[in-house]
């Protein structure tokens, strides 16, 4: 080969080389490292942990992510807990922005309950007279009676004596001459009357007095009628038996109409309201509402369950509703800002406050019951215009932590959001009302605002949902923080509760719905062995809200079986379970506390877990170390 040839192969060879490198650099991808002059670089920090603060460029320290450069004029006249976002910026972070607005928000009130007897509607056919029961007409329970039915044969010498008194005073009103004098045919009649009125204070009818005054003999026996129509629902005597005046024989339930029974859990209590209507469904026609309204709810709160039993009318006339059915209701409440409930339909209107089916457009009596009907707004409602409606934003807005809220506004400055500290009231449905720190017409960051909260710390501001040490997520409560004087057998029943709860987070970090579900049924179980008398004064005060807390959220991951819907209550149990951690303590163990700041659309959340490896429940396998371990809880 000659020396050209030799020359054209190197430059072949070397042309091929750089075509290669160049091909090999994929033109779609650009360069994830920021470029910008080092002169106005703070520091390189991480989006997704705001706490690293590296000198140079490099990965996140946590997750591996691409530093981002902080830099020196950044923040520049603006407030520590203020940031400005350009309008391609607000688009990058889905920045999405709502009115604070002045409005009437409905929230569904879930309740469960049985469907039991009206216990007005009860009546007992009882011996009036001593004697023996010869025949029960009705000899097993669940027959159905009219009223006047026959129902018992009785024998009584007390009955047979009466009807004799009657029979002679009838015939001696009748045998009297007709020059009798006024006084005796007067004194006669009375003994024919007196005569009367004792059969029928012994229990017999008109119909059977008339009878017996047509006879010329008393009957060894004589027949008891049903009294109401109904049900026979208990049989307390048998044929041949010997009953006493009072003695009861039958009870006889009116089912046309029937109660319902539900318990309202104690946070709920605010959206009840007597004569508020009621639908619910039962296992016996899914699918088929039926309808009732709310005639009493207990004054009393039951200290173990801590709800309330709200008592619901319910017609009945097909008799489809059977005492015994476990029903599943549900209550529509618009609430005012003073804590009233809403109801225009009452506007004007007057309650009978015994019977709140009774309703009439202007004062007047109970047809049921006599008493005086009252307003409407005397029983909690409001029917005015809409100057009650409260303030409320969307569910998304405020940013919550422990009892803290906090949402980002928008300013008179263009691109610039504020932070600020709100108190929320209850929530209802997709919205929060606002009790205090906003105003009607102020625009709320609705989504994005997570993101916003992370710039500032990236910019080396004043997280509002981290404003210092002492509100921390992640800071270790001291010891001051704990309930004193705990008794180690409260500390060692409530141990084991924690220990369901790590294993229901391991579960879901392995994604595994069955063992969360069991997880969350011994979690249950152990939280029933919790001796809550044992707590005296404040640490008892302390512990039962917590313990509602624990169970209702406990409850959700046993009776779902979706994953996703199991996670998401594990972060309430998450909130409810750390809150019982910072207050009674550990049991002398190691318990750390891990945030991942992208669960739940970038909302962020944490949890609890026994060992320093994160192993994040709210991703599982798919972002299994996800998050960050925030402090240590030592007790």
């Amino acid at each position: 080969m000659n020396k050209k040839n030799v020359l054209l192969v190197v430059l072949v060879l070397i042309c091929g080389f750089v075509i290669g490198r160049a091909c090999s650099r994929p033109a779609s991808q650009p360069s994830t490292i920021i470029h910008q002059p080092s002169s106005s670089v703070r520091f390189w920090t991480c989006s997704m942990h705001p706490q690293i603060h590296q000198p140079e460029p490099g990965q996140c320290p946590l997750c591996g992510m691409d530093l981002v450069p902080v830099s020196a004029d950044s923040g520049e006249n603006l407030d520590a807990r203020e940031l400005t976002l350009s309008h391609s910026a607000r688009k990058l972070a889905g920045v999405e922005l709502a009115p604070v607005e002045r409005r009437f928000v409905s929230r569904d009130i879930r309740m469960v309950g049985k469907v039991e007897y009206d216990e007005t509607r009860l009546s007992y056919l009882s011996a009036w007279v001593p004697g023996r029961i010869d025949r029960l007409f009705v000899d097993y329970t669940g027959v159905p009676v009219r009223k006047g039915d026959h129902m018992v044969q009785l024998y009584s010498p007390a009955l047979v004596s009466a009807q004799e008194e009657l029979i002679q005073a009838v015939r001696a009103v009748r045998e009297q001459s007709a020059d009798a004098a006024g006084f005796m045919k007067n004194s006669l009649e009375g003994n024919m009357l007196s005569a009367r009125e004792k059969l029928s204070l012994l229990g017999l009818t008109d119909t059977q007095i008339s009878e017996i005054e047509k006879s010329s003999s008393p009957s060894d026996e004589v027949t008891i009628y049903a009294p109401i129509n109904g049900i026979v629902v208990h049989k307390n005597a048998v044929e041949g038996m010997y009953v006493d005046t009072g003695t009861r024989i039958y009870t006889v339930a009116d089912i046309s109409q029937l109660w319902i029974k539900l318990d309202a859990y104690e946070s709920d209590l605010s959206w009840l309201r007597y004569g508020q209507n009621v639908s619910f469904e039962t296992e016996s026609y899914p699918g088929e509402p039926f309808t009732g309204v709310v005639s009493f709810i207990d004054p009393m709160l039951d200290s173990k369950t801590r709800t309330a039993k709200v008592r619901v009318i319910v017609p009945n006339s097909d008799g489809r509703l059977k005492p015994g059915m476990f029903v599943r209701a549900v209550v529509k409440s618009s609430l005012a800002k003073d804590g009233r409930v809403m109801n225009p339909d009452l506007a004007g209107k007057w309650i009978s406050p015994m019977h709140p089916e009774v309703v009439k457009d202007g004062p007047g009596q109970c047809d049921v019951c006599g008493m005086d009907l009252v307003r409407a707004e005397e029983l909690g409602f409001v029917t005015s215009d809409n100057m009650d409606a409260p303030i409320v934003i969307p569910a998304t807005a405020p940013l919550i932590t422990g009892k803290r809220a906090v949402v980002y506004v928008t300013t008179e400055k263009e691109g610039v959001f504020e932070g600020r500290e709100i108190v929320l009231g209850p929530r209802a449905g997709d919205c929060f009302i606002v009790k205090s720190g906003l105003s009607e017409g102020e625009l709320v960051v609705s989504h994005g605002n997570f993101k916003i909260d992370s710039a500032i710390q990236i910019m080396a501001g004043p997280s509002m949902m981290n404003p210092g040490r002492a509100d921390h997520p992640g800071a270790n409560p001291s010891k001051d923080a704990y309930v004193a004087s705990v008794p180690e057998a409260f500390l060692s029943q409530l141990t084991a509760v924690v220990d369901a709860y790590i294993n229901i987070g391991a579960a879901l970090s392995s994604d595994d719905a069955k063992k969360a579900e069991i997880a969350a049924g011994s979690l249950l179980d152990a939280l029933t062995h919790v001796d809550m008398s044992i707590l005296k004064t404040d640490p008892h005060k302390l512990w039962m809200p917590l313990q509602t807390k624990i169970r209702n959220a406990a409850e959700v991951i046993s009776d779902v079986t979706d994953i996703q819907s199991q996670r998401e209550g594990f972060r309430s149990l998450s909130s409810a379970v750390t809150e019982a951690v910072q207050t009674f303590g550990t049991g002398k163990r190691s318990i750390y506390r891990a945030w991942c700041p992208m669960a739940f659309n970038n909302t962020g959340a944490h949890w609890l877990q026994n060992h320093e490896e994160v192993l994040n429940p709210y991703f599982g396998s798919s972002m299994l170390h996800c998050g960050e371990i925030q402090g240590q809880v030592d007790h």
